[in-house]
């Protein structure tokens, strides 16, 4: 025998469906914020850099750097060189991409990603070459890469445990003026490829390498 249900009970069914489809909804948001250390708009927002970045900013792509624990400044000041057509940051396709941001939606990812945690990439680093970095780094860089290079004061970047091709497209980049850098730092690292050669770019990557 088949029931028949009314018009009403279908309605009410069908807003209760949608109700607590909605409050889930909510409840993943939330909890999705409430992992990565922001809020909601500024988690969605970072799962657009996801795909090249990695989850929450930690690459697994040796040609694309880590930005998890990047500080908002210079979260944001390179967002803005990249949206710049004219002087701006020297890229493939950031420029672009930039361009798709408000300012406030580049302030909310700059939030998120300062607060994530910076994992440094498992890679090998030459032991030899390491030690001889330190030394490099401790003379020319640590002024203003403070603590080997790990905390991102003032723009510097996290350099400690980044990968190392990353980092050497982007000296390489700096060497030949298509990278816009601090003139402190263009002069510095003038100086150290002057007197070594690529041998001080090499032995620095393996440095910063090594420290996982």
């Amino acid at each position: 025998m088949r029931h028949k249900i009314s018009l009403s009970t279908m309605i009410v069914a069908i807003g209760l469906t949608f109700s607590t489809s909605v409050a889930m909804a909510a409840d993943e948001e939330k909890a999705a914020a409430s992992t990565t250390g922001g809020d909601a708009r500024a988690t969605m927002l970072s799962y657009t850099c996801a795909g090249c970045h990695g989850t929450n900013g930690v690459s697994t792509g040796p040609a694309i750097p880590t930005i998890a624990g990047m500080a908002e400044d210079t979260f944001t000041d390179a967002m803005n060189a990249f949206k710049d057509d004219e002087g701006g940051k020297n890229a493939t396709i950031m420029g672009r991409i930039a361009k798709g941001y408000s300012d406030e939606d580049i302030a909310a990812m700059a939030g998120f990603f300062s607060k994530q945690k910076f994992v440094a990439a498992k890679q090998e680093a030459d032991a030899t070459k390491a030690a001889a970095g330190k030394k490099i780094h401790e003379k020319s860089c640590e002024k203003c890469h403070e603590e080997g290079g790990s905390q991102d004061v003032d723009g510097s970047g996290i350099l400690a445990g980044q990968w190392k091709p990353y980092l050497q497209y982007s000296l390489k980049d700096a060497l030949s003026g298509d990278r816009t850098v601090p003139k402190k730092m263009a002069k510095k690292l003038k100086s150290v490829h002057e007197s070594k050669g690529d041998d001080a770019i090499a032995e620095l990557l393996e440095y910063y390498a090594s420290q996982q």
